[in-house]
């Protein structure tokens, strides 16, 4: 089964099903989909297979593929991060992700500057100076992923594999916010000196400067996109109340 194929089944259906394209409850007949998109049976498995572990869809026996709604669908997927920011949802994923970041990075930087290993800090350090480099050189593909790294190392550092594990959706979304154009043509001179203060401080064991440093970044950040979701509604679920589906 060609990775590329099955690829396109997922992006297909998957983008769809986040725009709306495809309403919640609708239900979807493997055979139907093998026809339409001209693939095989297993193609259409394997990619049902992805969509369902991102909560997106559930198979039933004898019934079809049944479309799920947003409380169902798992906000720390990639591609599901990914598919909201591209859709009338773009707000609502900036402002989940954002308010995310600004509670649980500026601890991280805090626990990093207690617990870090010795290499951790070095690396932070590193990854920081290159930043201010490639940032005033405007050369926004590498700055982006020196970003993305930095702040994996911060949620790493901590010691805390909870936060550690947010990486993975916090590095979705800097990557989405540059790809839509949502950020600066070169990074702000005020941002890339926190960055590198929030190294220094972690260096040197200081908590409260690795967290207050981090906080200024996460409040510049959510300073700058909050117009884009002003009027964007909110998801109320209660992971703890048994969902239809």
């Amino acid at each position: 089964m060609p990775t590329s194929l099955h690829n396109q089944v997922v992006e297909h259906l998957g983008s769809r099903i986040v725009g709306g394209v495809i309403p919640q409850g609708s239900i979807l007949l493997a055979a139907d989909l093998e026809d339409r998109l001209e693939v095989s049976r297993s193609v259409i498995r394997e990619a049902i297979r992805v969509l369902a572990q991102a909560g997106l869809v559930t198979s039933t026996k004898r019934v079809g593929i049944r479309v799920l709604a947003p409380e169902h669908w798992n906000p720390f997927d990639t591609q599901v991060i990914r598919w909201r920011l591209a859709s009338d949802q773009q707000g609502a994923q900036l402002r989940s992700l954002t308010e995310l970041r600004s509670c649980v990075e500026p601890m991280a930087a805090e626990l990093a500057a207690v617990h870090a290993p010795e290499a951790m800090r070095k690396e932070l350090l590193m990854v920081s100076a290159q930043m201010s480099h490639y940032g005033r050189q405007g050369d926004l593909v590498r700055f982006l992923e020196l970003d993305i790294r930095f702040h994996a190392i911060v949620l790493a550092a901590s010691g805390n594999e909870m936060f550690a594990t947010l990486a993975t959706p916090i590095g979705a979304i800097l990557r989405g916010r540059t790809e839509l154009g949502l950020m600066p043509d070169r990074p702000h001179e005020e941002a890339l000196a926190w960055h590198q203060a929030v190294a220094d401080a972690i260096s040197t064991a200081d908590s409260a400067g690795a967290r207050k440093n981090m906080d200024s970044i996460m409040r510049r950040t959510q300073n700058e996109i909050s117009g884009i979701w002003q009027e964007a509604p909110r998801l109320f679920h209660d992971p703890t109340r048994p969902q239809r589906k």
